[in-house]
């Protein structure tokens, strides 16, 4: 069983960054397809980013696109999530997914492709 665990949450002000980490425990991390989802109060969990095995491709949500960036290192089993420009609607519990099927475009916004998930990290943005 994967361990996937987030950390790098916090509060901020409107404008502000933050970099989420999401590290998994297993040896073949190379291969996977990494996805960061996000839910807010009352919402249903929503796709935010992912990235491919080697990181050569990746996808954001439009809400997202331009201001966060996922990147990983793969010497480090770790995936980030740099996050700029924040905005009081990016308040959440974020959410990094593992799969270990190669990266699709039309399937990673889809939260139930993912079979390891972490317990989240919450990301609070003031206004």
């Amino acid at each position: 069983q994967e361990q996937v665990v987030e950390s790098g949450g916090g509060l901020v002000q409107a404008g502000g960054s933050l970099r989420l980490s999401c590290g998994v425990s297993e040896r073949t991390f190379s291969p996977y397809t990494m996805g960061w989802f996000r839910q807010a109060p009352g919402k249903e969990r929503e796709f935010v980013a992912a990235s491919s095995g080697r990181g050569v491709r990746t996808t954001y949500a439009d809400s997202v696109k331009g201001r966060f960036t996922i990147d990983r290192d793969n010497s480090k089993y770790t995936v980030y999530l740099q996050m700029n420009n924040l905005k009081p609607e990016d308040t959440a519990v974020y959410y990094c997914a593992a799969d270990r099927e190669p990266f699709r475009t039309e399937d990673v916004t889809d939260m139930h492709e993912y079979t390891y998930w972490g317990q989240g990290t919450q990301v609070t943005v003031s206004s």
